[in-house]
């Protein structure tokens, strides 16, 4: 991958929401930590916390509580939401970048949000409502957008006409496309692109899943096609508890290694996000999945100078 210098990389670390949700439950205050050290690290957006049914998923329980002890700095806040009173909610604890997931998937989005894909589609026109005339930046992310564990995404039409229909209710979101159980390739990422027309390409962002080691090749090849924002889990931690067989999130650090040894920046310290990703072992209480977690940054490698 060659680069001329100028390209530049996003990435949302979606750890406190994301890498937590499937865990044993962690409290408001120990969430709102993790998020505070992460943009501590450099990270200009976190995925802090969901404002879901806690009875639904008990692990996010006090999303209101984790907001309130986040300062105002030049992160970017980020919350999920499933419907209108998420919404509510979350724009009530102060939240202004709000996200909010549908799914290519029939099957997992009744499991996941117990509504149609259908239903779903048609509940972002309400979510728009409340939220963009509060100023809230959206961002939908499309769920099994490279294959469903259910076998009813065969092929990229599902995830254009949730797309599609996505915009038409919310004008002007974000689109993030998820890979929920890690089967993505590159050649399935391409299949989706060829299809996908317009608006959907002004922003479009990838949220990826390592369940088969594929993450960080896909992130890669989506880089050099264009792509240029992806969401993230320090530690690899992560893992949608409503899709069978799902694997932790890319690893924030082994996205920030291999790009910044391509001279891609990112503005995220590797070194800090290595502490953070050990400090998450205790936290949840087993070993984080990450590889460079587990080894370390890179030894010094350098054609132009002698090795140290």
């Amino acid at each position: 991958m060659m680069t001329d210098g100028t390209a530049t990389v996003t990435i949302r670390d979606v750890t406190p929401r994301d890498g937590l949700q499937a865990g044993t439950p962690v409290s408001s205050a120990a969430r709102a930590e993790l998020a505070i050290a992460l943009a501590d690290a450099g990270l200009a957006h976190v995925e802090a916390a969901s404002f879901v049914s806690a009875k639904a998923v008990p692990t996010m329980a006090g999303a209101d509580e984790v907001f309130g002890l986040l300062p105002e700095c030049d992160t970017a806040w980020w919350a999920l939401v499933p419907n209108a009173r998420g919404a509510e909610a979350a724009l009530a604890a102060g939240v202004r970048n709000i996200t909010v997931t549908v799914s290519a998937s029939t099957a997992y989005s009744e499991k996941n949000v117990r509504r149609s894909t259908a239903e779903a589609l048609a509940g972002l026109a309400e979510i728009a409502a409340v939220s963009q005339p509060a100023g809230a930046d959206l961002d939908v992310v499309v769920s099994c957008a490279f294959g469903s564990p259910f076998d009813d995404v065969i092929s990229p039409s599902p995830v254009i006409d949730v797309v599609d229909a996505a915009l038409r209710a919310m004008p002007g979101a974000r689109i993030t496309l998820a890979d929920t159980t890690g089967t993505a390739t590159p050649r399935r990422i391409a299949a989706v692109f060829a299809e996908l027309a317009g608006e959907a390409h002004t922003d479009l962002g990838l949220h990826l899943h390592d369940t088969r080691g594929t993450a960080l090749a896909n992130a890669l090849w989506a880089f050099e096609h264009g792509v240029h924002r992806f969401d993230t889990a320090t530690g690899g931690l992560g893992g949608s508890p409503f899709a069978p067989g799902a694997g932790g999130n890319l690893a924030t650090e082994d996205l920030v290694l291999v790009l910044e040894d391509l001279g891609i920046p990112t503005g995220i310290d590797l070194d800090a996000i290595l502490r953070i990703a050990d400090s998450l072992s205790s936290l949840v209480g087993h070993s984080v999945p990450s590889r460079t977690a587990a080894a370390g940054p890179l030894p010094f490698f350098d054609s132009q100078r002698p090795l140290a």
